[in-house]
């Protein structure tokens, strides 16, 4: 079955993630301090998801699920931490826009490395003709839209 059904959900997310660094920038304007923002960010995050595993906690890991987990499986939250971070911090100096175009074409970039490697366990996807030029293009597309 194609997941193609999946892209407006996708795409709907990703324009709801446009809005957290200016919501973050303004919290960081409120507490003043990039490192109390950021915790106060988290926290809702913290409590609507755990508010959903008590509601939902099936499955449960299991000791052997966890004895075989890779040891880097838990600090995807720390990647996301950095995000608000520089998120909060920076902008209110570049802009949404830029923000999001630099950090969306950094993602994009690394993620089509992560793909052409099958680091972190994901299948592979060779690094295509198209790939690039996708690539390239979105390399411009950011640069013209932090110029003008």
């Amino acid at each position: 079955m194609s997941p193609i059904w999946l892209y407006p959900l996708i795409i709907l997310a990703g324009a709801f993630q446009a809005w957290g660094p200016p919501m973050n920038g303004a919290l960081l304007k409120s507490v003043q301090n990039p490192w109390l923002a950021s915790v106060v960010s988290f926290l809702p995050v913290v409590a609507f998801l755990l508010c959903l595993f008590l509601c939902m906690p099936k499955p449960m890991p299991t000791t052997e699920s966890l004895a075989t987990m890779p040891w880097w499986a838990p600090l995807g939250g720390l990647i996301g931490a950095g995000a608000v971070v520089a998120g909060l911090m920076f902008v209110d100096r570049v802009g949404a826009g830029t923000l999001a175009g630099l950090t969306i074409t950094a993602n994009i970039l690394m993620s089509l490395v992560i793909d052409k490697y099958g680091w972190f366990n994901v299948e592979i996807h060779p690094l295509s003709i198209g790939r690039t030029i996708g690539a390239v293009l979105m390399v411009i597309g950011v640069y013209l839209i932090s110029k003008f």
